[in-house]
């Protein structure tokens, strides 16, 4: 199946549950997710494709990688569902947390491909030029300490804070991806973050 295309919709999804796409429950999605059945991953990448492209774009910065991380992501999804437990996590968190990871495989390519490029030309590379070589490098290091941290926190705040930090997701877009409401998406980022201060042995976070 391809799961680059339009936005038609899975048909088996309305012929199974007699509701299009977005009005499948979100449990009775899960479940079929899991159990391998065909309408469901059509369903699933229709719901949420949106979202987990919002995420490797906002990261990544390049929009063919985003569709090729998206691409990923559902693939991999669909090939690990054996592992998916939709009681302990929601599917759209579930994919986020798999966006992440995909995310991160090409943050660290990109500092690979760029060391063996520095490597070559090594006596040819200005101090400027080290120099940003070295910060990318402390960058995606930095994040993935971040993305460990994150592993600290209790769902849904884990969640919610990767959409507003890692995703760039504002208020009302993580509101519209999660369900919660407004306050309770502002109470979980600020807690979150006091959390992650309290690990990082941080004396300030701003709120």
């Amino acid at each position: 199946m391809s799961l680059r295309g339009g936005r038609s919709g899975p048909r088996g999804a309305a012929y199974v549950t007699g509701a299009g796409p977005d009005e499948v429950p979100e449990a009775v999605l899960s479940h079929a997710f899991v159990r391998g059945e065909p309408w469901a991953l059509e369903a699933t990448y229709e719901r949420w494709s949106p979202l987990v492209y919002t995420v490797a774009l906002r990261t990544l910065r390049d929009a063919e990688d985003a569709q090729d991380v998206t691409q990923e992501v559902f693939l991999s999804a669909w090939r690990g569902r054996g592992g998916y437990r939709p009681e302990v996590r929601p599917l759209p968190a579930w994919l986020t947390g798999i966006t992440r990871n995909v995310v991160y495989d090409r943050l660290s390519a990109r500092t690979r491909d760029h060391r063996l490029r520095e490597r070559a030309v090594v006596h040819h590379v200005a101090d400027d030029e080290q120099a940003v070589a070295d910060s990318v490098a402390d960058a995606v290091t930095d994040t993935l300490v971040v993305a460990d941290l994150l592993e600290h926190l209790e769902q849904p705040r884990r969640t919610v804070v990767e959409l507003a930090f890692f995703s760039g997701l504002s208020h009302g877009e993580i509101c519209a991806s999660t369900g919660l409401p407004l306050g309770t998406v502002k109470s979980h980022i600020r807690r979150g973050l006091t959390q992650l201060r309290d690990h990082l042995g941080v004396d300030d976070v701003a709120p």
